[in-house]
């Protein structure tokens, strides 16, 4: 009987360990070390208007004195007020003399900016610097001996690994969520500078500049951005890598602004029509639609047609790659790129240029008048040469114009006032000049192929890929 129950207690005893290293993890120790650098962020936004104004126009805008005199004003308006706007976010403590993290959409435009640690002390604080292209932002509290966080390798991440979020959702200061490591790497839409981690941590409005702890208390990320169509959390959040992070706050500590590194090419994704047109073995690199005229890329001798493989060795496995490693490279750096034209690989030196804060206007051609007797060709469009002021105002040598789309044509991602720059087929790029050379290329086709145009749109170019050409 005693041998009996010695065993039973045994099992039991092995079930238990068994069942404690089989179990969830324990996040205590982790939010009793590491909450306390953990700071509540809130910002305060002063903007002044008239009293009950009747239109949204300050009175210094020359549309304010034409609509005055059609809308009348409420008696006693006029008066200045000043309204506040005020927003909620996190950060953490990077240094023991109070430098914070955060991100920049959380002080954008700030007035104020005030810090509430854990032991409740408040800080006025001051934005050293803000990025938006990644959302970090850096600022200062006049303060010293405070718990700073500990940096961790968001390269040793591993999907499926436990991570932690310390921040304020809703305001609520200190609270603690966790998941897992969803994947890494995530390119969102109009973000290009952040390979995002991606989580299933509970991230909600207020978490926002908060940082993403691994299990050994080392900050991985900043949490971001949230998936949502209700505006709450729903299983998908972003975190930026605290080693791009840590690169932008040093820039911004140094010198309060960010430089990045730019090649001046307009690139798009290669996907498999595209690959098999290129003559590439598989969809891979970056395909480089334009370059910019005297810009880095133009000076090194790259070309529209050039599928970008490598960065200075390092592999380009998609297109959005290729941004992120030009940005982190120093403007004037010397640096390899490898592409692929004309079915070989080749090594092109360039020095590195910077980027500038500017934004192209993308203006749409002028379309020409459609002759309604001409004949759609074997893509099912209806081309026309450019006119000896179209090439003068669009600054291009040649050039077919497309003046409607139908049949197979409708199918490809093409528009009126599309204007076709270059066909490719078998890793070969053939510059279009004339509506009868465009048609004899296309009638060298079999029925059934695809075909690869290089079209430019508004200030924009890029590959479009018809599938199964028609027996016209």
């Amino acid at each position: 009987m005693k041998r009996f129950l010695a065993l039973l207690s045994f099992i039991v005893l092995s079930s238990t360990a068994m069942a404690q290293s089989r179990g969830l993890p324990d996040f205590t120790e982790l939010a009793e070390k590491q909450g306390a650098a953990v700071v509540n962020i809130s910002t305060t936004q002063v903007t002044r208007s008239s009293q009950m104004s009747p239109f949204p126009f300050d009175e210094n805008d020359p549309a304010f004195e034409f609509f005055k005199r059609f809308i009348p004003r409420s008696p006693g308006g006029g008066a200045p007020r000043e309204f506040e706007n005020r927003s909620l976010g996190s950060g953490f403590i990077i240094s023991n003399d109070g430098y914070i993290l955060t991100n920049a959409h959380v002080v954008e435009s700030a007035d104020e900016v005030t810090v509430r640690l854990t032991d409740k002390r408040e800080f006025k604080a001051k934005i050293i610097g803000a990025d938006k292209r990644t959302d970090v932002a850096l600022i200062r509290i006049e303060a010293t001996g405070l718990p700073a966080v500990k940096m961790g390798d968001p390269a040793q991440l591993r999907v499926g690994e436990w991570v932690v979020a310390i921040g304020s959702p809703f305001g609520f200061d200190n609270s603690v969520t966790a998941g897992i490591v969803s994947a890494k790497g995530r390119s969102l839409p109009q973000e290009n500078y952040v390979p995002f981690i991606q989580t299933d941590v509970a991230i909600n409005p207020g978490n926002s500049g908060g940082p993403l702890f691994n299990m050994r208390g080392e900050v991985v990320g900043i949490n971001s951005q949230i998936y949502s169509r209700s505006g709450g959390y729903m299983g998908v959040s972003f975190a930026i890598p605290i080693d791009v992070a840590m690169d932008i706050q040093n820039q911004l500590r140094a010198s309060g602004k960010v430089s990045r590194g730019r090649l001046g090419v307009v690139i798009q994704e290669v996907g498999k029509d595209l690959a098999e047109s290129l003559g590439l073995s598989k969809p891979m690199g970056a395909v480089v639609n334009a370059v910019e005229k005297g810009g880095p890329a133009d000076k090194a001798g790259l070309e529209p047609g050039d599928v970008i493989l490598k960065f200075d060795g390092k592999p380009i496995n998609a297109s959005a790659d290729l941004p992120r490693l030009v940005a982190a490279t120093r403007p004037g750096t010397r640096s390899t790129v490898q592409v692929w034209r004309k079915g070989t690989t080749r090594d092109i030196a360039v020095t590195v240029g910077e980027m500038a804060d500017e934004k192209a206007a993308a203006n749409r051609p002028a379309r020409g008048a459609k002759p309604p007797e001409q004949q759609a060709n074997r893509l099912g469009l209806v081309v026309s040469e450019l006119s000896a002021e179209q090439k003068r105002e669009l600054k291009m040598a040649s050039g077919l114009l497309i003046e409607d789309v139908r049949g197979s044509g409708t199918r490809a991602d093409l528009r009126p006032g599309d204007i076709i720059i270059a066909l490719i087929s078998k890793g070969a790029t053939t510059e279009i000049k004339t509506v009868d050379q465009f048609n004899k290329l296309l009638g060298q086709f079999e029925k059934g192929s695809n075909v690869t145009l290089l079209i430019r749109r508004g200030e924009m170019q890029t590959f479009v890929t018809i599938k199964g050409l028609n027996g016209n």
